[in-house]
């Protein structure tokens, strides 16, 4: 009976496990989008945003990064389900040099910090206000690779094959 009661509660304490943020993206954060900051102009608002980096610029004394904004999953990471989704566009800056070569477009970022102002950009030929966040933590995820798994067998060149002639053509070698 003991067993019974034991099991799910270790399955639920393991998968509680899986969803929880590294440590330094833990905290208690305002659930403002940048897009949301833009409208309601929320400087000072401790956040936790997260998405692929557009651009990295290092400057004097500071890097900025150009951000396409994704939700964060459990973990904090910038969620990849749905390349399509996006809550905007933010510029997050630190002090010191982070190499573009590193940080280079594509990369999963997420940053912990407060909301510092507004920035007016050019993307195209449109006028773009992006929120500017100063930020307190750099979070460079792992690469995440596909793999394609295509199994050896039962499948060969002509299809199914479960023996010497066995496949589409029936029983035997003709």
């Amino acid at each position: 009976m003991k067993i019974q009661l034991l099991l799910p509660l270790a399955a639920s304490l393991a998968l509680a496990a899986c969803a929880t943020a590294p440590k330094p993206l833990q905290g208690q954060f305002s659930v403002v989008t940048p897009r949301d900051s833009v409208a309601t102009q929320q400087v000072g608002t401790p956040v936790r945003w997260g998405g692929r980096i557009i651009e990295t610029t290092p400057g004097q004394g500071e890097t900025c990064f150009q951000m396409i904004s994704r939700p964060l999953n459990g973990s904090g990471r910038p969620s990849t389900t749905s390349s399509d989704a996006s809550d905007g566009r933010f510029i997050a800056c630190r002090a010191g040099f982070y190499d573009p070569a590193v940080f280079e477009p594509g990369r999963d970022v997420t940053f912990i910090g407060k909301i510092d102002g507004y920035q007016n950009t050019r993307i195209g030929e449109y006028d773009y206000r992006l929120p500017k966040i100063n930020a307190d933590v750099i979070y460079l995820w792992p690469e995440q690779r596909q793999v394609d798994v295509v199994p050896a067998y039962p499948y060969g060149p002509w299809g199914p094959a479960w023996g010497p002639g066995w496949g589409y053509r029936g029983w035997g070698w003709w």
